[in-house]
């Protein structure tokens, strides 16, 4: 038995197949998800997602959203998501070091958080891209 995954941003649908396990960033921590879960609706906080698909993991940075679990069907709305196999690694790992700066020079409240954000951000799509390069 598998779960059925759909992952959907405002303007496209990221991912739409069946997966044996999925690992999500929930604003409380990692969550895992097999199949016959209790049903769940989640908030999801910056992060990564990995996928099982037929014995193989992927992962894909998510830029926060919800996650509603019934039966076994798992339905993730993001605000935008990455596959890892579309993120240019040297371009996360210079996204990654530019938004460090950026957050270490901020002043203010307001560019703190703006900082803080695009720093979480470039993290997920950093660390899509290195859990896929260990998973894979």
């Amino acid at each position: 038995m598998a779960l059925n995954i759909r992952v959907m941003a405002p303007n496209r649908i990221v991912w739409n197949s069946e997966a044996q396990e999925i690992i999500l960033s929930t604003n409380s921590g990692q969550i895992g998800i097999l199949p016959n879960h209790a049903p769940l609706l989640t908030a999801l906080d910056i992060g990564i997602m990995r996928i099982l698909v037929n014995g193989q993991w992927t992962s894909m940075a998510l830029m926060g959203g919800f996650a509603l679990v019934d039966n076994n069907q798992l339905t993730i709305l993001v605000n935008e998501a990455e596959k890892a196999s579309e993120i240019d690694p040297k371009e996360a790992e210079n996204n990654f070091e530019l938004a460090k700066q950026n957050l270490a020079a901020a002043e203010g409240r307001k560019q703190i958080i703006e900082a803080n954000l695009s720093f979480q951000r470039a993290k997920a799509r950093l660390d899509a891209v290195n859990a896929s390069s260990r998973l894979g």
